[in-house]
């Protein structure tokens, strides 16, 4: 894909963070000679192999698994933070007009071929840690134990693990690094004006850079 040079970001650190604040994955293989997307929450697993590993799942009814390409790598899109960008917040764009709207965002990109486990103990350790990491927020955590041993072991029958070993790990940030300092500004006002979490998000990304950039 395009990343301009001024646009990259490549520090895993950094990325590995924003796959765990934004697990839910756009997982995009060649299958039966065409492109196919399922959309997955994943679970990092940051220690295993050099830019880390990727766990998730999908339905045993999901012919996904039995057809995703084992010679193309497959890519997952973590879409991070989005938003319009209007012209009206660039200074510069009242003192000589040349500015036109464009939508700022943040997505982080991994490559990998993935590998199918059936095996009951991997999904079972799978299927806690996804839902402890989601449940930890909520004031009486629900765990896999909470539901009867048998009705579990019944729904494991139903799904098929997914690892991705990532071999390429990338990161795109559109934030209007290549305006001037003042339309950056002027960009974070706006973008905080508009009181989302996403549009906040932008904000806090380009207010980083401008403090990194001194």
């Amino acid at each position: 894909m395009y990343i301009p040079k001024f646009n990259e970001e490549t520090d895993v650190s950094v990325l590995h963070s924003l796959i765990k604040e934004n697990p839910f994955g756009a997982w995009t293989t060649v299958s039966k000679g065409e492109l196919t997307i399922n959309h997955i929450p994943f679970v990092l697993n940051e220690n295993k192999g050099e830019y880390g590993t990727l766990l998730g799942h999908v339905a045993k009814k999901n012919p996904i698994w039995e057809s995703f390409s084992k010679d193309i790598e497959s890519a997952i899109a973590f879409q991070v933070h989005d938003s319009y960008i209007s012209p009206s917040w660039y200074p510069t764009k009242h003192e000589h007009g040349k500015a036109v709207p464009t939508w700022n965002y943040t997505v982080v990109y991994a490559w990998g071929i993935p590998k199918v486990i059936e095996d009951r103990e991997w999904l079972l350790t799978h299927v806690e840690e996804i839902t402890s990491i989601h449940e930890r927020d909520q004031k009486l955590p629900w765990k896999v134990s909470d539901a009867p041993d048998e009705y579990i072991d019944r729904l494991l029958g139903f799904i098929v693990g997914i690892e991705i070993p990532i071999t390429k790990l990338k990161g795109k940030f559109k934030l209007g690094q290549n305006r001037s300092e003042a339309d950056k500004l002027g960009t974070i006002v706006g973008l905080v004006s508009k009181n989302t979490d996403k549009s906040k998000g932008l904000a806090s990304l380009l207010n980083k850079h401008i403090e990194e950039s001194k």
